[in-house]
């Protein structure tokens, strides 16, 4: 998916599967005008029978305005809701400095890179639930 806002770079989200994970790797601009598109692109993310966890990396993400961050706290309460386990990985720049400041770093589990959450949730995955494909992805 791809959004073209009228300065910065380009907005582009992807998604790939993990057994029962998903990372969905968001690059450019997160603001008030991609902040829609991260929205419907977690649609049918949402309604993947089976997942457990859902990794949103960050690492590509230069900008994030109170709208993006909106969306990320409404994806945090949509996984909650749907017993999903949301993380964030690549945090860094202007969007760490904003997460500690609001408090809201406690309320996210954060991880250095798409890999090490992955293996964190397949590490805490319930004894008798078999991981599906690969939980450690290249960065």
């Amino acid at each position: 998916m791809l959004f073209e806002p009228d300065r910065g770079s380009a907005f582009t989200l992807s998604s790939e599967t993990y057994g029962d994970a998903i990372v969905v790797r968001a690059a450019g601009e997160l603001d008030y005008r991609s902040a829609p598109v991260l929205r419907e692109h977690l649609g049918p993310v949402w309604a993947t029978p089976g997942m457990a966890a859902l990794v949103v990396d960050l690492s590509e993400v230069a900008f994030c305005d109170s709208v993006g961050l909106s969306e990320l706290v409404d994806a945090l309460q949509r996984s909650e809701a749907a017993g999903v386990r949301l993380m964030l990985s690549g945090v860094h720049g202007v969007l760490s400095r904003v997460l500690s400041i609001t408090g809201l770093r406690k309320a996210f589990e954060i991880h250095d890179e798409p890999g090490a959450a992955l293996r964190r949730a397949d590490a805490d995955r319930p004894a008798g639930r078999p991981a599906d494909g690969d939980p450690c992805p290249a960065p």
